[in-house]
């Protein structure tokens, strides 16, 4: 779901924090049969290039946890991590963190030295990465929304690189831009489609609940069946500028933008595709 990455402070050149409002937006529904989980879960990489991309962070045992972005370019400190500032409060740990590597070992992410502060192996389940820090805590990686978890490309088609936030396409980009829809989506219910997976996850948007506001509360709906938003956990709804914007609870934003119909798709357009559709109770 959108993502917009802004620059460092001072105390962290290479583990990048971003504002939560352009947060990579969590997406997952992966492709099926890979890398040995059952189908219609999470693929986990096995390569540096299927490890790019938004990952969710979380402390064994507890509610903290943190959404980071793995991006591809380098830096002093191995590869660029990026997350929101409130990621060092929610998990101190996080203040350590200077980049990340993936070796034959797994993935890591290591300290301005390249010391493993986290050092990952893949958990039981099949669906998420595991490591214990030196003071005992255990942390667990899911991926949200990450190169290795792409359909496979059919031939002539276009790439799409999650870390990079960039499309490669043969066509012109003037072409690729929606016209601004003349208005809002309408309240009600709404089902999210993935590539070829449909009706995913429902969810309800309200009507804003006083005259003259902008944002109003939509809910998951029970049965949701796409992790991602699970985690994602959007609690209210905005247009504005030709943009529909689900915000999390977390603070984390995806923009999407009309494509006809009572439809509305992830802008950018990066990672599986995302299309939210109204539907009838």
């Amino acid at each position: 779901m959108a993502a917009a990455l802004v620059a460092l402070p001072p105390s962290a050149a290479w583990a990048q924090e971003s504002p939560p409002a352009t947060e990579p937006a969590p997406a997952v529904m992966p492709a099926e049969g890979g890398g040995g989980a059952p189908a219609g879960l999470a693929t986990l990489p096995e390569t540096l290039a299927g490890a790019a991309g938004t990952w969710d962070l979380s402390l064994e045992g507890g509610r903290r946890r943190c959404v980071l972005t793995l991006a591809m370019e380098t830096g002093p400190s191995g590869r660029v991590a990026r997350f929101p500032a409130g990621c060092r409060r929610a998990l101190p740990l996080m203040a350590g963190i200077g980049g990340w590597l993936f070796t034959g070992e797994g993935l890591r992410l290591v300290d301005r030295n390249l010391r493993p502060v986290l050092a990952f192996a893949k958990n039981p389940d099949g669906m998420s990465l595991g490591a214990s820090a030196e003071n005992g805590e255990r942390y667990n990686l899911v991926p949200l929304q990450i190169a290795a978890m792409l359909p496979p490309a059919a031939p002539g088609a276009a790439t799409v690189t999650p870390a990079a936030n960039a499309v490669e396409s043969d066509t012109p980009a003037s072409a690729a831009v929606p016209e601004k829809p003349a208005e809002g989506p309408a309240s009600g219910l709404y089902a999210l489609d993935r590539a070829e997976q449909k009706d995913v996850c429902r969810l309800e948007f309200a009507l804003p609940p006083e005259a003259g506001k902008d944002t109003a509360p939509v809910r998951v709906l029970a049965d949701c069946r796409d992790s991602g938003i699970t985690v994602f956990d959007p609690v209210s709804w905005r247009f504005a500028n030709g943009h529909l914007t689900l915000k999390a609870r977390r603070g984390h934003a995806v923009s999407l933008v009309a494509i006809g119909e009572g439809r509305w798709r992830r802008d950018p357009e990066i990672g599986v595709p995302l299309v939210l559709r109204k539907v009838e109770p």
